[in-house]
């Protein structure tokens, strides 16, 4: 039997993924325009990082503040990269879900 800790919710679990795809690119809005490009799913920037938050806060992703740009009025962007443990924890996370899924007998349309 799989017991998580610390469970993920859908949005961290999507935006850990997210975060993996952009690799050094992700910041905030970069995070919510992959997670709005590969689900369909529109995910304001608060609750975004709302999330993230309590993900630093349990040491699954860490923030950097990146060089200012010319492009956003010379502000710098808030960078964040995923720690080993957010790894494990979104392996954890995945594998409950095939677990969850496993043997159900019901077309999900899912190819």
């Amino acid at each position: 039997m799989l017991l998580m800790a610390d469970p993920l919710s859908d949005l961290e679990v999507l935006a850990l993924a997210a975060i993996l795809q952009l690799g050094s690119d992700a910041y905030g809005v970069s995070i919510r325009d992959e997670i709005r490009e590969r689900t369909g799913r529109s995910v304001s920037v608060g609750s975004l990082y709302k999330a993230i938050h309590r993900m630093e806060e349990r040491g699954y992703v860490s923030t950097y503040v990146g060089e200012p740009t010319g492009v956003r009025g010379g502000r710098a962007k808030k960078h964040v990269r995923v720690e080993i443990s957010g790894r494990e924890a979104l392996g954890d996370s995945v594998r409950a879900l095939g677990s969850m899924l496993e043997g159900l007998d019901v077309d999900l349309g899912v190819t």
